[in-house]
């Protein structure tokens, strides 16, 4: 992602939608997202919760959503 600083903000902004409630509260203080939501996301991706994400997908996921964000009214 650091040759795509286009998708920097983007990845801020969906790093604060999907972060667990009280992020801050708890090790590693970190805005992720939960472990159940990490494995759907990746089921539904991949067909297989074990699978690890390919970093071409990642950076697709987040110029799909910096598209969306910009469709909003």
């Amino acid at each position: 992602m650091g040759r795509r600083p286009g998708l920097w903000f983007t990845a801020a902004r969906q790093a604060r939608r999907t972060a667990r409630p009280g992020w801050w509260r708890r090790p590693p203080f970190l805005p992720v997202p939960g472990g159940d939501y990490l494995r759907f996301r990746v089921l539904t991706q991949y067909g297989d919760a074990d699978h690890p994400p390919v970093p071409v997908d990642v950076l697709n996921y987040l110029a799909w959503c910096k598209v969306q964000g910009k469709l909003r009214p």
